[in-house]
């Protein structure tokens, strides 16, 4: 039983850290927590999976991942308004988890009402 409560405390730290980073970003967003920490699955080598979409984010995802610090540990997809858009009617599965499985974050778009 107190391995399962380590679990849930550790995902709230790293729920709380990850909320904290994104609500520190200085432009409007939507961040999803995506991945093993949002299913519960993670293990000690688990990334903290973060889907980022923004209209500010231009060009390859190297140049939108340049002015973006994120703490060790954080694996951040930054995608735009329109692309986000495009996976979503396409049902892509990184989109369909962000929305079945995933856990906002911050929400400047309401992405549950993009569409």
């Amino acid at each position: 039983m107190e391995v399962i409560k380590q679990r849930e405390r550790k995902k709230i730290e790293v729920v709380e850290a990850a909320r904290k980073w994104v609500s520190d970003l200085n432009f409007r967003v939507s961040a999803v927590l995506i991945g093993s920490y949002a299913r519960g699955d993670f293990n000690l080598w688990s990334d903290v999976d973060i889907l980022l979409i923004s209209n500010t984010f231009r060009g390859t995802p190297l140049d939108r991942l340049k002015n973006l610090d994120p703490p060790p540990g954080f694996q951040i997809i930054p995608i735009n308004i329109e692309e986000f858009k495009v996976l979503l009617r396409k049902k892509d599965i990184l989109v369909e988890e962000a929305l079945r499985h995933g856990i906002i974050l911050r929400d400047d778009f309401q992405i549950n009402t993009i569409g």
